[in-house]
């Protein structure tokens, strides 16, 4: 095992037995290199790599504190990762999507707060004024569906479905659905989901979800045959 691999599993260890409880200092990198029986190089190396993963936050000046643990931050980086895959990877995002994202609109249509439904009803104002500008449609389609994940309230699915539906990929999406015409299905589909909810009927949400879903699937599919069509034998 690398070192740097040691360290990290044994800081983790400190951590999964709240011998460094979220939001606690780490000891002094001399104090816990020794502590470990680690290298000072190796433990920096570790402390640099957990930091990436926001398992500890690194204050200039300060010292090195164990961050929250929430959902929220140790799964921040997901939608990144998935900005990073290549396109024959997308359609294998798009399955586990399906998967999730139709469940959790069912949750929602239980839990959701009719705070939560006046502002959907919001962005689908400012959806259909924006029919034709992907810029706008994609932060409108973000929130919407932030708004909708976030309305089960876990923490979890929420960060999930946040990357697995990534500003990225849904930038793809309505650029290709402008230009095929066909963003104005798409944003009706967003309307039914959105009466599913308001009728809190969790079997309406998920079929409707589905469909949304299996839509953005499919024109995911054609963008990706086009792009095939259009690269040098």
């Amino acid at each position: 095992m690398a070192l740097t691999d040691e360290a990290i599993l044994k800081i983790r260890d400190l951590i999964q037995s709240d011998q460094l409880a979220p939001g606690s200092r780490l000891p002094p990198e001399q104090q816990l290199s020794a502590q470990l029986g680690l290298s000072r190089s190796s433990l920096r190396e570790a402390v640099k790599a957990l930091e990436l993963a926001r398992v500890v936050d690194v204050r200039r000046g300060d010292g090195t504190y164990v961050t929250s643990l929430a959902p929220r931050v140790l799964l921040e980086g997901f939608g990144f990762a998935v900005d990073l895959l290549r396109d024959d990877s997308l359609p294998q995002i798009m399955e586990v999507r399906r998967l999730l994202e139709p469940a959790a609109t069912a949750l929602a249509a239980l839990r959701i707060t009719d705070d939560a439904l006046e502002e959907l009803a919001g962005l689908l104002t400012r959806m259909r004024a924006a029919a034709d500008d992907a810029e706008q449609l994609i932060g409108y389609d973000t929130a919407f569906h932030r708004t909708v994940a976030a309305a089960t309230g876990n923490e979890s699915l929420t960060s999930l479905l946040d990357g697995l539906s990534s500003r990225t990929l849904r930038a793809r999406l309505w650029r290709g659905m402008i230009s095929g015409d066909v963003s104005g299905q798409t944003i009706a589909e967003h309307e039914a989901i959105y009466r599913a909810l308001r009728s809190r009927d969790q079997f309406l949400a998920q079929a409707v979800a589905l469909i949304h879903v299996d839509t953005s699937e499919s024109w995911l599919r054609t963008l990706l045959s086009r792009a095939d069509e259009r690269r040098p034998a």
